[in-house]
């Protein structure tokens, strides 16, 4: 009998064991906002319910495991899902698929990935690329790369304040241009300064190969911030680069936070310009539940059709709608787990 109790003793303290060699995490965001969009054509505005206004709805599995030897092995999962229809993402992990191992190097991971410039815009965006006005809008076709599959990554460590950071992604193409993208960055945060900047290349064509690049900044100064970036996506061939400027601040008190940013988007082509104008208010029920209110404008000239991007959302002028300027006015509730 003392034997039986004592063999149910010990099974029941292996689970305890395991997790103190290991730890899984569940999380997400949900996000929900009503917005009155217009995108600047004639019958061009209606009343909706979004996701992911200011932070995209997601959830996820992340965990680490003690393998000894100063070393860690680690993996993250993460999913979007529309808060507004309750559908997810076409890719079941489409945000971010990972796994590798953590030490004193820093860290390697394989998989579907953030980009070396990702992490440099995402630091020196004043709206933490949540709401209308953001600088989301740099990423996508003929822009930069955010995320990128198929890929080798490495992080450092802080080293004084820098870290570095460098990313291979093999485009898996058999004939034709590879489809490779390789990227490096750099960044250095000294007391409430911060500086970044980034670099990829990436091989879409048989000759040449498309450039994209980022430096930002940031400074805080007690209850403000103030943060800015400059983006370039210069595609191979004549008149393809595509630029955008960014500057913003914020200041919080108490519970609340005013935010504003001021945008420009050019495009070599047919001199395309396109500025915006946003504002967005936080007030924070707790350190997981905020309501919002965001307003963004964005003033194309004749040959421009630029559009306003939130974290999982965008606006943007019909086709033939040259000149066109789009606006949002959205409120919204986030809560994150």
């Amino acid at each position: 009998m003392q034997f039986k109790l004592l063999a149910a003793a010990i099974c029941a303290t292996l689970p305890l064991v395991a997790s103190a060699q290991s730890s899984v995490t569940i999380y997400g965001v949900l996000d929900a906002a009503v917005a009155y969009e217009d995108n600047g054509a004639p019958n061009g505005s209606r009343t909706v319910l979004n996701s992911g206004n200011q932070s995209s709805s997601r959830f996820g599995f992340k965990g680490a495991e003690d393998i000894g030897s100063g070393l860690k092995a680690i993996f993250n999962l993460e999913g979007g899902v529309a808060i507004d229809t309750g559908m997810g993402d076409s890719a079941l992990f489409g945000r971010r698929a990972v796994v590798g191992l953590q030490g004193s190097f820093g860290s390697v991971t394989l998989g579907r990935e953030y980009t070396p410039i990702a992490d440099v815009a995402k630091e020196s965006d004043i709206f933490g690329q949540g709401f209308y006005g953001t600088n989301l809008s740099a990423f996508g076709t003929g822009r930069l790369t955010r995320r990128i599959s198929n890929s080798v990554n490495y992080k450092s460590v802080p080293m004084s304040g820098l870290r570095v950071g460098a990313a291979y992604g093999a485009g898996e193409a058999l004939t034709g241009p590879s489809l490779d993208i390789m990227g490096i960055s750099a960044d250095y945060t000294i007391g409430k300064f911060y500086v970044g900047a980034g670099y990829h290349t990436v091989e879409r064509l048989a000759s040449g190969d498309d450039k994209e690049m980022i430096v930002g900044a940031g400074y805080k100064m007690g209850p403000v911030s103030i943060k800015g970036n400059y983006m370039v996506a210069d595609l191979t061939g004549a008149n393809n680069k595509y630029e955008q400027v960014n500057l913003g601040a914020s200041m919080s008190s108490g519970a609340s936070t005013f935010y504003a940013n001021y945008q420009q988007q050019k495009l070599e082509a047919g001199g395309a310009k396109g500025n915006t104008l946003a504002v967005a208010y936080s007030y924070a029920f707790s350190k997981r539940t905020n309501a919002y209110a965001t307003y963004a404008r964005l003033s194309n000239n004749a040959t421009a059709r630029f559009g306003i991007n939130s974290s999982s959302t965008s606006l943007t002028p019909p086709p033939a709608n040259l000149g066109a300027d789009p606006s949002n006015l959205s409120i919204g509730v986030r809560h994150s787990f």
